[in-house]
């Protein structure tokens, strides 16, 4: 049941408004209510939270409803700690990770944008 419950969740996420996603929610909180009440109450009560993100333009909406951006971070940090693997306090870990996110934080203030958030009449500076 967990492939075609997955794919009901990423179908409400993929609908083109808000209207239309919270309609596919009724739908399918609905539908799952005999076979799984747990499920639904669950999706009734939280999906919701998600839907904020149609309140952003379209060409942000994909990129702020996945969860790519935050798994790098967590790929990196793990990539970079495994190296190290025993640490002789908290403190020692502490600054690693300190240090790697500051460098990640750099990158991303200056590599590649990621999402542009200045309107697109304004050129960026």
């Amino acid at each position: 049941m967990r492939a075609s419950v997955a794919a009901d969740i990423r179908s409400i996420f993929n609908c083109q408004d808000l209207p239309s996603a919270l309609a596919r929610l009724k739908t399918l909180v609905d539908a799952y209510a005999k076979s799984a009440p747990k499920l639904s109450a669950w999706m009734e009560e939280n999906i919701p939270q998600g839907l904020a993100v149609f309140a952003l333009p379209d060409a942000h909406q994909r990129r702020m409803r996945t969860s790519n951006a935050i798994e790098r971070v967590n790929q990196e940090l793990k990539r970079r700690t495994r190296v190290a693997s025993l640490f002789p306090n908290e403190a020692s870990l502490l600054r690693l990770i300190s240090a790697l996110l500051c460098e990640i934080s750099e990158d991303w203030l200056t590599g590649k944008i990621y999402l542009n958030m200045n309107p697109a009449d304004l050129p960026l500076n």
